[in-house]
């Protein structure tokens, strides 16, 4: 017997074994389909977070029995290409720049990531070209040069590029390394403090089990936003922070944005704003590169001292140690370095994963994770850290996950239905009319009994909220 992708995950939270006999799975064929098991990632990134929750929520109604949970392959592959079902005002979104693609180079190919204007102006100005360089100037310049050389040039000048690996490359790389050492979901006590209790739930309309949690959002693009997107699903009050000078992509605020409200500080001189949001906070979500935020304080340990029982909650792209723990990065970056791209490709060029399955999946790990600690913390009120990595996700996923096999899985396991087709997605989506328009999106993928169905507000437009909890 093998141990199932949602055991591996439930273990990773440190939760009771004895609960995942209470999830129910729907599989469903041609559901994220590819080479690497991409439906049996997303199926127990989503399933843990449902269970995480689903626990916390039987905690404070003091229910005995934790409600059960499903998870249905449809809705979950729906979710994880959240950003392709969005309409606003009957509009798709753009996902990727012009500038944001594969590039052949004199030695092999290399992947970049310009969808930002500050990271389109670093690439052109690493590669000595000018503000309105083309698509062909861009692959003429690279067409010359070495991919690795590439790589390490654009990162010397703040921008965002990788050279294409092959997984045994990836693996043999000292960042490589250093990711494969580490657990999938790094957790661990911050102070001996008591932290402010969770009222009691009263179990009246849907069941919200982050209700009356305040969240400070400190992230950006997919994975964390996905992270904070689910919790204001479960009734958290949340709370996005950005930096005025680096505005959101509207199309990706209006896709990870439901839920949650959005307000802009600059952390240089609007400190006592964001110091009084602090305060009281329970958890703080951070998405920038490993180090960016310490500077103001925000460190776990820091944050530990100013707000006792605090919950931090750290993503990175490649984690915070090994050789590019301070390096920026992006699903479709470490897609192209761990090998993923060569796995997925063919002999014309590297390949993608049908999804962002790193950034989604890593998102409802980091919400499940947070999720975990409030239930850990309600027994004994100390604050908590918890740390995951797009890059361990990835080696999870080409090293650590067997596919669907249809033999026995280990005693206590979820359950599973099989042999029903994906279909279409209309029925997992949703319209509702909002602050920025006319909505077509994804409904969440968490399914447990009682829970909520869709999140109690719209996206709003990007900034415009006050400082402050609700």
């Amino acid at each position: 017997m093998t141990q199932s992708p949602m055991a591996a995950v439930w273990r990773e939270l440190g939760g009771d074994s004895a609960l995942l006999a209470g999830v129910s799975t729907v599989v469903r064929a041609g559901a994220l389909e590819a080479r690497l098991p991409v439906r049996e990632m997303a199926r127990a990134c989503v399933g843990g977070c449902a269970l995480a929750a689903a626990e916390l929520a039987a905690r404070r109604t003091g229910r005995a029995e934790v409600p059960r949970v499903k998870v249905d392959d449809g809705a979950v592959a729906t979710a994880f290409v959240s950003e392709r079902h969005l309409l606003v005002d009957g509009r798709a979104p753009v996902s990727f720049a012009p500038l944001s693609r594969f590039w052949r180079t004199a030695d092999g190919w290399v992947r970049t990531h310009a969808n930002y204007p500050h990271h389109r102006a670093r690439l052109q100005a690493a590669l000595d070209l000018a503000d309105d360089a083309t698509v062909r100037d861009v692959a003429a310049v690279l067409a010359e040069r070495p991919a690795r050389e590439v790589e390490e040039t654009v990162y010397a000048a703040g921008g965002l590029a990788v050279a294409l690996r092959t997984p045994a490359e990836w693996a043999s790389h000292a960042q490589g390394r250093a990711v494969a050492a580490r657990p999938l979901i790094e957790r661990g006590l911050l102070d001996c403090a008591h932290a402010r209790g969770l009222a009691p739930l009263d179990g009246g309309g849907p069941l919200l089990p982050a209700a009356g949690v305040r969240v400070l959002d400190l992230t950006r693009v997919i994975a964390g936003p996905v992270a904070t997107r689910t919790l204001a699903l479960l009734g958290a009050d949340v709370l996005r922070v950005d930096a005025p000078q680096l505005p959101e992509s509207a199309d990706a605020h209006a896709d990870t944005g439901f839920g949650k409200r959005s307000t802009t500080l600059d952390l240089t001189t609007d400190r006592r704003e964001f110091e009084e949001l602090l305060a009281t906070a329970d958890v703080v979500v951070t998405g920038y590169r490993p180090g960016a935020l310490d500077r103001f304080g925000l460190s776990p340990e820091a944050l530990a001292e100013r707000g006792p029982g605090l919950v931090v909650a750290q993503l990175s792209a490649w984690g915070a140690y090994g050789p590019w723990g301070g390096r920026r990065g992006f699903d479709s970056l470490v897609q192209a370095a761990t090998g993923i791209a060569v796995t997925e490709g063919a002999a014309e060029g590297p390949g993608a994963l049908p999804a962002q399955a790193l950034d989604h999946g890593t998102g409802y790990l980091l919400a499940a994770a947070v999720l975990r600690a409030l239930t850990e913390r309600s027994e004994d009120g100390r604050g908590r850290f918890v740390r995951l990595a797009l890059a361990r996700t990835a080696a999870w996923l080409t090293e650590g996950i067997a596919r669907d096999t249809g033999g026995p899985a280990e005693p206590g396991s979820e359950n599973q239905v099989t042999g029903l087709p994906y279909g279409s997605p209309d029925s997992r989506l949703s319209d509702r009319d909002g602050p920025i328009g006319r909505l077509r999106y994804a409904l969440p993928p968490l399914a447990f009994t009682d829970g909520p169905t869709d999140w109690s507000r719209p996206p709003g437009p990007w900034g415009t909220d006050a400082p402050g909890w609700l």
